[in-house]
């Protein structure tokens, strides 16, 4: 025992003679036994996690399905009037030139079903002769007009490819003011583009850009070519159809305009099961009342429209609606305006049995009528003759 006991005494008076002697001579040794391992660099951190406020997740996501639409057709130029004559024909031969020239232009679309159904706007394949889509895995495929509605400016295209990426609809009830969204499509053909901004506006009207109007507006740059692209919240839902811009030099002054989601997607359903579009008609002109109208009319508001002129025969008109009453209601909903009246009316189906109330001579007057079927517009071509 007295020599295990001295064996230990030796040692730990060595060891501490070595501590004593390393303490003097080189104290770094000492400090850095123990201690935390340093940080790594900037250069060696790694994170997984995107950048705060990115929406590439979202871009991405959306992107694989808008396509770029490249649209062609014929149209005839003045014909020269030496064209048919020999003599001119001998010495200058096809300088004298056709009497045909081919116009192309460019717009955007989105794949709204995998097996080649995309939507787009009725204005960008409006006439055209040929239509090719350009898909953003670099394929390329003509499309033919499944049907198209020009008093909501929406087209239906199919190409016949299987598997495409089609769009998730958003809710158009969860969009407000303020919200982020990004506009995806093809300006000025410089290839697939990704705007951010947010939406400005719900429910805009009397724009005159089409016959039923409900647009989103938005700040994201949207130019030429961005027509029929998608406007796309921060998840990469489609909530919009990218329509127009207003503008006074021809590009992006913040001010655009998409169709609501759930407007193309009904009229989307109704082309691909039929080609076309129905909507309900009671024959009647209206214009909103102004408050010298409704002073004039001695109306407590300016709620309402001013039946200005009835279709004979029409639904209205059997009905017995007269001009110059003021329609109040549509089956129990509140006309605020003509564009509100215009669409509670469309959407009431033909041959349904519909309730109105007019202010007539200061009395409301309720009554019944049979909706109609509206009637398809003319072509522009026509409307121009």
């Amino acid at each position: 025992m007295r020599k295990l006991w001295l064996v230990f005494a030796q040692a730990t008076t060595v060891t501490l003679a070595i501590l004593l002697v390393v303490q003097t001579l080189r104290p770094d040794l000492l400090t850095s036994i123990g201690a935390p391992k340093a940080p790594p660099s900037p250069k060696e951190v790694r994170s997984p996690v995107k950048a705060l406020g990115s929406y590439s997740p979202a871009a991405h996501k959306a992107m694989p399905s808008v396509v770029n639409i490249f649209t062609s057709k014929e149209a005839r130029a003045p014909r020269n009037p030496f064209t048919d004559d020999p003599w001119f024909r001998r010495f200058f031969g096809d300088q004298l030139g056709d009497d045909t020239q081919r116009s192309s232009s460019l717009g955007s679309g989105v794949i709204v079903r995998q097996d080649g159904y995309i939507l787009t706007n009725h204005h960008v394949v409006e006439a055209a002769d040929e239509i090719e889509v350009a898909f953003n895995d670099g394929r390329q495929a003509k499309a033919k007009v499944v049907g198209s509605d020009p008093e909501s400016d929406l087209a239906v295209l199919k190409v016949n490819l299987r598997n495409l990426p089609a769009i998730s609809f958003g809710r158009l009830d969860q969009v407000s003011v303020g919200d982020v969204v990004l506009a995806i499509g093809n300006p000025f053909g410089v290839g697939q583009t990704v705007t951010q901004g947010i939406v400005s506006a719900l429910g805009r009207t009397h724009l005159g850009i089409s016959t039923f109007e409900n647009f989103i507006q938005t700040d994201a740059a949207i130019n030429p070519g961005n027509s029929g692209g998608a406007l796309v919240d921060s998840g990469g839902n489609l909530i919009g159809i990218n329509t127009a811009i207003y503008s006074q030099s021809g590009g992006s002054m913040g001010i655009g305009f998409a169709i609501p989601g759930n407007l193309a997607h009904h009229v989307m359903e109704q082309i691909v099961a039929s080609g076309s579009v129905t909507r309900g008609w009671i024959g009647v002109e209206v214009q909103d009342i102004t408050p010298e109208l409704a002073e004039s009319f001695k109306l407590p508001s300016t709620k309402g429209v001013l039946i200005a002129g009835v279709v004979r025969g029409g639904p209205a008109d059997r009905s017995g609606v007269r001009p110059g009453d003021v329609l109040t209601e549509v089956d129990g909903a509140a006309v605020a305006d003509s564009s509100v009246m215009l669409n509670l009316v469309a959407e009431a189906a033909p041959g349904k049995t519909a309730t109105l109330k007019v202010v007539r001579n200061n009395t409301e007057v309720s009554m019944k009528l049979t909706v109609g079927k509206r009637p398809r517009p003319r072509p522009r071509q026509e409307q121009e003759r």
